[in-house]
């Protein structure tokens, strides 16, 4: 069975191009397109699609009150394209946190040449849209108070094995995320006291996106969450994002526990990768360690993770239930990385009660 799609773009160019690409992707059908939500509604209560694709800034009514009133009243799996501009990040985190499953990139000029270069990304985010699990959705908490066709492993940045006579970086929680993360993170997070052991996460997110990201989730939580910057030590109750499109990993140095933040080649096609970071995890704190991994598709994160489960860290996976997407996790628990299985709703007792230093 084909992947039924319908597209929603108030421009004629950008709808001409994304039928395209989806068209000439196996697998897909696209059943229509539309120049707004409410020209859409009328053709889909015909024949409703599997997954739409959604623009933000449109006529009469705009991606987001849209996106509200599907979620509300038919929930169904939505990709936003988006402009990667301060402001379409803040709207696209919007849509995040109200159930979208994913963010592509839509380029602010020349779209009719540099879309199909996006191509590969918005095939693959249709494809994952169609396997969410949207009974899960939920929306983020309101304030209380990109790939390559090379697959490289987390040997591109950071060697194997632990470091020795060297220091360790004291107890810490290490987290990896995909799709469905922004929610289950915001979950998670807002659940924590402001005391919480430090927390180093990998969020697969665009470049132009995590800095918002942290920002929000900090509005949602005790903890204090920033996006990591270089040589950002490690402190009680200090949340980093590791930012889009650099690798974080762990480091140790005569001043003490802090994160490094590096470029290079992506891992399991993410920057940043999962594994990166919990390969450092594993070599400078390793049983101090508290390792989990949750919602996303793919396997990045599941050879970090089984890395720190060899040193002696505890390891959780988030449970298929809650899962908007059941893939990073359940690789993990293939290849032996993880020692419980939780409930996202679990998780933050799971975390309060790991050791300190």
């Amino acid at each position: 069975m084909s992947i039924r799609v319908f597209i929603i773009d108030d421009s004629a160019v950008v709808r001409k191009v994304l039928t395209d690409i989806l068209t000439a992707a196996a697998g897909i059908e696209v059943i229509g397109s539309a120049q707004d939500p409410i020209f859409a509604l009328a053709h889909m209560e015909k024949n409703w699609p599997d997954v739409i694709t959604l623009d933000i800034e449109m006529p009469r009514m705009d991606g987001i009150t849209f996106l509200k009133k599907i979620m509300l009243e038919r929930p169904t799996p939505i990709v936003m394209c988006s402009t990667l501009t301060e402001k379409g990040s803040k709207a696209s985190l919007d849509a995040l946190r109200l159930g979208a499953i994913d963010v592509v990139a839509k380029p602010k000029s020349d779209v009719k040449t540099s879309l199909p270069e996006s191509s590969r990304d918005l095939v693959n985010a249709i494809k994952v849209a169609a396997k969410a699990n949207m009974a899960v959705l939920k929306p983020m908490p309101i304030a209380r108070i990109s790939p390559t066709r090379n697959k490289f492993n987390a040997d591109a940045m950071l060697e194997k094995g632990q470091k020795l006579g060297v220091k360790k970086a004291g107890s810490l929680i290490a987290i990896g995320a995909s799709t469905g993360g922004t929610q289950a993170l915001a979950a998670v997070l807002a659940a924590l006291p402001s005391n919480t052991l430090p927390i180093l996460i990998v969020q697969h997110m665009p470049a132009q996106f995590t800095q918002a990201f942290a920002k929000r989730l900090n509005e949602v939580s005790r903890v204090e969450v920033k996006e990591a910057e270089d040589n950002d030590a490690l402190l009680p109750g200090l949340v980093l994002i590791a930012p889009g499109g650099k690798h974080m990993m762990l480091q140790v140095t005569q001043f003490g526990a802090s994160v490094k933040i590096k470029d290079g080649p992506p891992v399991n096609r993410h920057k940043p990768s999962v594994d990166v970071l919990f390969r450092s995890v594993a070599k400078y704190a390793g049983a101090d360690a508290l390792g989990i991994i949750m919602t996303g598709m793919g396997d990045d994160g599941a050879v970090g993770i089984k890395e720190m489960r060899d040193v002696g860290a505890k390891t959780i996976a988030q449970n298929e239930e809650t899962c908007v997407v059941y893939g990073m996790p359940a690789v993990a628990v293939k290849l032996g990385g993880i020692d419980h299985v939780l409930a996202l709703s679990k998780i933050p007792q799971m975390i309060v009660q790991h050791r300190r230093v």
